[in-house]
């Protein structure tokens, strides 16, 4: 499946979820109803996904997890901030770098209309 079409599932999938709750829950409770529905929508997904650095051909697990991982192609980091900071982009971009990954999505929940707080990422 082409990551464009994996972001339209992701989003519809968020955007779901945002009309359940809206607003005020935390990042974790997002986290679990968004990896239940991608699941229930028969994608494979993995949720906090370890994320090694390699150094010098050492695998160093420095603590690092990707909120979800979606068909092992797109990057999904899940926020419920004011809004994004150059460190949310850094983060998401660092994972798509480690990992080898093309593309992620950045969703703050914290928003009142879900599409003001999705950003899509590119490496």
């Amino acid at each position: 499946m082409r990551e464009s079409h994996l972001t339209e599932i992701i989003i519809g999938c968020a955007i779901k979820v945002h009309r359940k709750f809206g607003p005020g829950l935390l990042e974790s409770a997002y986290q679990e109803c968004l990896f239940y529905e991608l699941k229930k929508a028969g994608l494979n997904v993995q949720k906090e996904k370890p994320m090694p650095i390699i150094y010098d051909e050492v695998k160093l697990d420095h603590g690092y997890r990707i909120d979800l991982l979606v068909e092992n192609k797109v990057v999904v980091e899940l926020k419920t901030v004011e809004g994004f900071t150059d460190v949310h982009t850094a983060q998401v971009l660092t994972y798509l770098k480690l990992g080898n990954y093309r593309l992620g999505l950045l969703i703050n929940f914290n928003v009142t209309l879900l599409k003001n707080g999705i950003k899509r990422i590119v490496n």
